[in-house]
């Protein structure tokens, strides 16, 4: 499992053999069952994730409808909004398929910082990719038909399309699921 978290962290600096072996030693691996909650709405974030294995999902409940807002897999963080605000959260976190994490908390953040001070540096860079990734997700959302942001999905992430139900994708591309349906015969003639 090591080797994730170091393959994702070399997109970002290149880390000695001394650095892997301190990451190592810090992580908190833990698993959770498909159905988990990692994080409910109203509850403050304390923790933020790193997915080694499984399939995680954000969403909204809207009058008791979910409403999907992210998907995650391996070798993806996810840090809610609450973690960084320390205002309760307004969406939950939950396991798609029995999940391993890597947990962290601010608290541990900074113990592996002072352990590994090359890590802050790249701190900003892997914000930006964040913020690029959804900026793009979000302009992708307003500009494209459903259609079209399903042909997006396909290409880019079609991994998620056998792994997740589909009434789960139609609530990500904002549609019924009977619209999606409509979608997949189209695409199919």
């Amino acid at each position: 499992m090591d080797q994730v978290i170091f393959d994702f962290l070399s997109k970002y600096i290149d880390l000695t053999q001394q650095e892997k072996a301190i990451i190592s030693e810090q992580k908190f691996i833990k698993s959770f069952k498909k159905g988990a909650i990692l994080l409910r709405e109203g509850e403050l974030a304390n923790e933020c994730f790193f997915i080694l294995k499984g399939c995680i999902y954000s969403y909204y409940l809207v009058d008791g409808e979910v409403k999907v807002t992210e998907f995650f897999t391996e070798k993806q963080p996810i840090t809610p909004v609450s973690y960084t605000t320390k205002e309760p959260s307004q969406y939950y976190v939950e396991c798609l398929e029995d999940c391993i994490v890597s947990i962290g908390s601010q608290k541990r953040t900074e113990e592996i910082m002072k352990k590994v001070p090359r890590l802050a540096a790249m701190g900003p860079s892997v914000l930006e990719d964040e913020l690029a990734s959804q900026r793009m997700k979000y302009d992708n959302f307003i500009k494209l038909s459903p259609e079209k942001r399903y042909l997006n999905l396909q290409d880019k992430s079609p991994e998620l399309l056998e792994r997740i139900p589909q009434y789960l994708i139609a609530s990500y591309l904002g549609i019924k699921p009977e619209s999606l349906s409509r979608i997949r015969k189209r695409i199919l003639k």
